[in-house]
């Protein structure tokens, strides 16, 4: 198509007007748009939405938000995890493929694979014995109902929005904030890492005591060191399994994934076959037999027949039996009081034998597994008891260690959300898959307990290790078809297990560390090309030995449990608090979830953890409230929308509502202090010493508000007015609120600042500013604002501290030594001067200085009977000063006095006559400007003299005005004015006004007297700063109460010079002006 052709056709969309193919002529008149040539003929393609283009660089248009979610691929975490890969030709990526697993094989599978685990095969039957039916049921149903609660509010959770690589880890700490979530993230990469050296634990026992059990590497040298040698053979056994593992899962973990399958389904089979086991026993129980001598189950490794003697061709043959229990023909006592009995270990279901396995039978360490409803005679000696073929308890049995040893058996429901990337939809998967394998593990280990309690005898469900069961586990002797079923699915169900805690927890661990919230974490971060955590790998390994090094099984268990309850409480808080806060932001796809389930869950977890084991509680507590401080404090700061956040906001907005409710009460006052700091040409604080000084008074835990003003407009500086917030907050580390304006002029701003800064009843009620250096100004706005500061907070009953020579100030790490803070206490301002030293003393730099008060005493004032009243009154106050009373007499005022009054009255009105700023001046010259202009404008006509059309009334102002001061008749200014006639330019005009107005004030100067008043407040002033400086010359710090500004604007550069005089010679003074309130009580 030819150019015109396609100008024509642009033309027809946006036009009803006809046009056709032709020249440029033709285009331009058919087109309704201006300057529409050939050259930016695609000028107005796309321009639909031309009034929105100006948002087009920073909020996108909604059809390209909705192409990139359309794009968006929310990446495995496991081995299809990737990222970027530095090569020779640049960055490259490695291809991954899209998540594809459903509910079943993405969520519920690898839930049921890591709750069924060690402890079903190895403790349960256990546990049932010693806590009997009844007491495992609660156990297992504490533990079932606390997990079924988790997930439902994990559910929630993980439903309210996309749950990237770490699982629980990343929705705690995007719900409870960063220090919640680190601190319980590796809370639960610890729990995590235990779990792998309980799995490692579980499957080394099973090799040693039912596979191999001669592969020992130590042995017992006698009865006393069994166990020892048998925790140091876990050890070994152990450290080697830790090792293999680790190897493999460097290799590759898509082995472990591959070999998942096989491990899950040898857990499925076993637990088929124990159902079948149970079923059998309705048919025909196993022939297993268990040997009693007496009440007591002998271990039956070492004999076949369970007899003391036989007859053989009428002959008696001692057994195997006679044996052990006899030597030298001398048999034990109780071998010889009891009869052998031979009960057969599984009854079956309709035995009967589930009354007896009802209640519990606990137990000390080393004492023996009895029959409790068997009689038997006991015996005199039992020292020799223990080297007997007896079975023995291993450890102290109790309901509570029970529940720690049995909780890790049903940890594992997170494996649904730590796979979230895997799943086709993650929002309606994860809820239904772990729900679904929480139910169904839950019924397993119900039906368990009371299945086993109702086949098993009782002896043999105590007896941990199957001893008198031929060195069979004792589900084992239950199953069907064979107890290897058993054996060789627990092991390599514990096998699996293991392999997928090194495979989770470095994981876990890397997701932490490229948070970036841990700094001692970022080595852990990196890793293998493809995404493999190497370094985190190693870490784990680590950490995973220290768990087999205890070596024991049931030591482990209670440790894992503290971590896994500890990381599920805050999951059940994290719900909760997203629940009852009601955040916008909070909508979970999940709807079956409620606060109180939470809140359920939340307490149940605690609960448990104390139950468990409460020291381990309380460790596991402390690590996590030490991490949560070092993330704190040490932490990259990370704003992720959490929880509490929202709750602290909530909380702020309820507790300012109640502070507007009721007046404050005397007792509750403190100092909320308003900053008012300087900042320089590099937006940094000038007076850095003054945000120490305000750290060094918040002992009071009052408010601060450091506040500055910036010339300009806040379009122009508003940037600038961000960084100096932050530059203002860094300069001391001081703790509080920041607030930089922007206003076209200095007063302007502090005026604003001092009436709305703050928010409710979280407003200042006291202004902290340094000394204004007034004499050094160039101007006298320096001067003017300081003095409509004091004004403005007198009327707004606010305190007032004015820090003078801050810079000499002691800084936060200054330590003062000795000294003492004086407070002069000339007229009561509401108790304020003292009880800002006893706040200063509350902290480090001030605690060894001592505090003096002095007052001052006239002519017809009583000072000892003031002393005593004053100390009694700092007595009812609880504050520990000197009382020091000062007389001043009334005396005559001396020449210098008079003298320093007169030079500084002089000097005010030379500075009123004299001083006409530069911007003064400019401004004079404009407004005569524009006049002329005007009148030039008016006349329509030009010419050389600028003031040839001035008026002559306004030249007649100028000569009245230099006339009138040297005539004493007043008719001579009423006179018809002369009129006068002046070719002078507007420069010439400005100069002689000028030069007239100094030669009078020259003249007015010299010939002027001193104030009465004014003489007076300067006598007061002199003689006071005689006294301090006599007394308070080497204190650290004078507080003196601060006069208040004259009523007459006239009388401000007096003021402060007033004010000058007052401090002179003093190296550190604080003036305090108080707010109209009292601030201390005696009343408790």
């Amino acid at each position: 198509m030819s150019s015109n052709n396609t100008s024509c056709c642009s033309c027809c969309v946006h036009a009803v007007s006809f046009c056709f193919p032709g020249g440029d002529d033709d285009q331009k008149e058919s087109t309704p748009f201006i300057n529409s040539d050939n050259d930016g003929e695609h000028y107005y393609d796309g321009k639909n939405m031309a009034l929105f283009e100006e948002e087009m660089d920073s909020a996108p248009m909604v059809s390209s938000l909705l192409n990139k979610l359309a794009n968006y691929t929310n990446l495995t975490q496991g081995v299809r995890e990737h990222e970027e890969a530095e090569n020779e030709e640049g960055v490259r990526r490695i291809t991954v493929t899209g998540p594809q697993m459903g509910t079943f094989i993405g969520v519920y599978l690898p839930c049921m694979q890591n709750i069924l685990g060690v402890i079903l095969f190895l403790r349960l039957t256990w546990i049932v014995g010693t806590a009997g039916i009844l007491g495992s049921f609660a156990i297992v149903s504490m533990c079932c109902i606390c997990t079924l609660l988790t997930a439902i509010s994990m559910s929630a959770i993980a439903t309210n929005g996309v749950v990237p690589a770490g699982g629980s880890y990343y929705m705690i700490s995007r719900s409870l904030g960063p220090e919640f979530g680190g601190a319980v993230g590796l809370c639960f990469y610890l729990g995590t890492t235990f779990a792998g050296s309980l799995y490692i634990l579980g499957t080394i026992e099973i090799l040693l005591t039912y596979i191999v059990p001669k592969a020992t590497v130590f042995q017992a040298e006698s009865k006393e060191t069994e166990g020892a040698a048998l925790l140091n053979n876990m050890r070994v056994y152990g450290t080697c399994c830790l090792v293999l593992m680790a190897l493999v899962v460097f290799v590759g973990v898509k082995y472990v994934n591959k070999l998942a399958l096989v491990f899950l389904s040898c857990v499925v089979l076993s637990i088929l076959a124990t159902y079948a086991g149970v079923i059998k026993t309705l048919i025909e129980p196993p022939e297993f037999n268990v040997c009693l001598l007496g009440n007591r189950s002998l271990k039956n490794d070492n004999f076949e027949i369970c007899a003391k003697t036989k007859d053989v061709k009428n002959t008696t043959v001692n057994m195997e039996l006679w044996a052990l229990f006899c030597t030298n023909n001398t048999c034990d006592d109780y071998f010889e009081l009891n009869n052998l009995t031979e009960i057969p270990a599984i009854p079956g279901l309709l035995s009967g034998v589930i009354r007896d396995n009802l209640w519990g039978n606990y137990g000390p360490a080393q004492t023996l597994i009895e029959k409790r409803n068997l009689s038997s005679v006991p015996a005199k000696d039992v020292t020799k008891d223990f080297y007997k073929p007896y079975i023995f308890r291993d450890i102290t049995t109790y309901f509570t260690l029970l529940v720690g040893i049995y909780f890790p058996s049903v940890t594992g429901i997170m494996a649904g959300s730590n796979r979230s990337g895997d799943l086709r939809d993650a929002q309606r998967s994860i809820p239904i898959g772990t729900i679904m394998a929480i139910l169904t593990t839950s019924f397993i280990y119900i039906s368990f307990v009371v299945l086993f309690g109702a086949c098993i005898e009782g002896v043999v469900l105590r007896d941990k290790f199957g001893d008198s069961v031929k060195k069979k586990p004792v589900i084992g002797v239950l199953a069907w078809p064979s107890p290897w079923v058993i054996v060789i699915g627990s092991f390599f169900s514990c096998c699996g297990a293991g392999l997928q805690s090194l495979t989770g927890a470095p994981r876990l661990l890397q997701a932490i560390a490229r948070d970036g919230i841990v700094p001692f974490l970022q080595v852990f971060g990196h890793g293998k090309a493809n995404g493999e955590p190497t370094w985190g790998l190693l870490l784990t390994v680590g950490i995973c030995e220290i768990g087999i090094l205890i070596a024991s099984l049931d030591a482990v268990a209670p440790i894992l449990s503290m971590f896994f309850l500890m990381c599920y409480l805050f999951v059940n808080l994290a719900c909760a608090v997203q629940t009852l806060l009601r955040t916008p932001n909070w909508r979970p796809r999940f709807k079956f979830y409620h606060w109180t389930l939470s809140f359920l869950g939340m307490s149940l977890c605690l609960s448990l953890m104390f139950i468990s084991s409460w020291y381990y509680a309380l460790v596991a507590m402390v690590i996590a409230g030490c991490l949560y401080k070092y993330i704190e404090y040490r932490g990259a700061v990370k704003e992720w929308g959490d929880g509490f956040r929202g709750l602290s906001l909530n909380a702020a907005r309820y507790a300012l509502i109640r502070l507007e409710e009721v007046p404050l009460h005397t007792k509750n006052w403190r100092p909320q202090l308003l900053v008012m700091c300087k900042l320089d040409s590099s937006l940094s604080v000038k007076h850095p010493r003054l945000l120490s000084f305000t750290s060094q008074l918040k002992a009071g835990r009052g408010l601060t508000i450091v506040c500055s003003v910036l010339e300009g407009t806040f379009m122009t500086r508003g940037k600038d007015a961000k960084t100096g917030e932050q530059a203002a907050m860094a300069s001391e580390r001081t703790k509080g609120f920041s607030h930089v304006v922007v206003s076209s002029n200095l007063r302007d701003g502090f005026s604003l600042l001092v009436q709305s800064a703050g928010l409710g009843g979280m407003k200042h009620n006291a202004v902290l500013m340094a000394w204004p250096a007034w004499k050094q100004a160039r101007d006298s706005s320096t001067k003017r604002n300081f003095i409509e500061t004091v004004r403005e907070t007198t009327s707004a009953h606010q305190a007032l501290l004015v820090a003078k020579n801050i810079d000499r100030f002691p800084s936060n790490q200054d330590r003062l030594k000795e000294g003492n803070i004086d407070v002069w206490w000339i007229v009561h301002d509401g108790g304020l001067l003292m009880l800002l030293p006893f706040l200063l003393r509350q902290h480090k730099v001030w605690r060894k200085c001592r505090m003096r008060i002095f007052t001052v005493a006239q002519m017809d004032d009583n000072s000892i009977q003031m002393k005593k009243d004053l100390q009694m009154f700092l007595y009812h106050l609880r504050i520990d000063a000197v009382v020091e009373v000062v007389e001043m007499h009334d005396s005559d005022i001396s020449a210098f006095t008079y003298e320093k009054t007169l030079v500084m009255e002089q000097r005010s009105q030379m500075l009123k006559q004299m001083q006409l700023s530069r911007t003064e001046r400019e401004r004079e010259i404009q407004s005569i400007t524009d006049v002329s202009r005007g009148s030039i404008k008016r006349k329509n006509t030009t010419t050389k003299l600028i003031w040839l059309n001035f008026s002559s009334h306004q030249a007649q102002l100028i000569h009245d005005r230099n006339t009138a001061s040297h005539s004493t008749n007043d008719k001579a200014a009423g006179s018809p004015p002369e009129r006068v006639h002046m070719t002078w330019t507007k420069d010439k005009l400005v100069q002689e006004r000028n030069r007239h107005k100094e030669t009078l004030a020259v003249k007015d100067v010299f010939n002027m007297k001193p104030n009465q008043s004014n003489v007076r407040r300067m006598h007061t002033a002199v003689k006071l700063n005689e006294v301090v400086r006599m007394k308070s010359q080497e204190s650290q710090l004078v507080l003196l109460n601060m006069p208040g500004p004259p009523k007459n604007k006239k009388g401000d550069e007096n003021y402060m010079e007033f004010l000058e005089v007052l401090m002179e010679g003093l190296d550190r003074v604080l003036l305090v002006r108080g707010g109209g309130r009292e601030v201390v009580t005696i009343y408790s």
